[in-house]
């Protein structure tokens, strides 16, 4: 090793120079090689791990700070829900609602000439139950009998009200009064099914 620091003295300055800048340039060379890339590497994962944990961690104050919103908004919803269902029946009480739809129009004073349900329309999540229903008596009778309808704690649309055949009874005029009434239920979870592999199929034919 001192024979060759001597044989690097013993030579003219310009080599002497660039023997120097050659030394040097191989250790900065070694230096970045072994020490100050793999450091780099690391600093950059570090850098990338840093910024994911800031963004989560401003992700999750967002959410803190909404959160009583959110769960305002979540009971509201609850609210509306709960009410959407107690006005559409499951299929047990249909009977009984449409009893109840023909006992309004007999207490209102009017004769029932017809009263007759349709097939279900079968939706996604509910079955439309369209009823035909032809009653006879009073334009003020019928109109107290679809108030009476309205009141109902079920959903019901009163659609399509038709007046025709007026008749003189003693001091008033009676009508034959003919509409579509419509209510709803909620479908059981097999029918839900069955709604849904029927669209199914029928998407898969066009």
């Amino acid at each position: 090793m001192n024979d060759l620091i001597a044989k690097v003295l013993d030579k003219p300055k310009p080599q002497k120079i660039g023997i120097l800048v050659g030394i040097v340039l191989l250790l900065l060379v070694v230096g970045y090689l072994y020490i100050y890339a793999p450091h780099s590497e690391q600093m950059t994962k570090l850098h990338e791990e840093i910024d994911s944990v800031q963004a989560d961690r401003d992700r999750k104050k967002a959410i803190a700070a909404n959160l009583p919103k959110l769960q305002k908004d979540l009971r509201e919803w609850d609210i509306k829900l709960k009410t959407a269902v107690s006005q559409l029946p499951d299929s047990r009480e249909i009977p009984e609602l449409l009893s109840n739809i023909s006992t309004k129009a007999r207490e209102a004073g009017l004769e029932i000439v017809l009263f007759r349900p349709r097939a279900e329309n079968m939706q996604e999540f509910y079955a439309e139950i369209p009823v035909d229903i032809v009653v006879r008596g009073g334009f003020y009778s019928a109109v107290n009998f679809f108030d009476e309808v309205g009141k109902l704690n079920r959903l019901v649309n009163i659609d399509n009200i038709d007046f025709k055949n007026p008749k003189v009874a003693g001091d008033q005029v009676n009508l034959e009064i003919s509409t579509l009434a419509t209510t709803y239920r909620f479908l059981d979870e097999a029918e839900r099914k069955q709604v849904a592999e029927a669209k199914a199929a029928a998407a898969a034919k066009k």
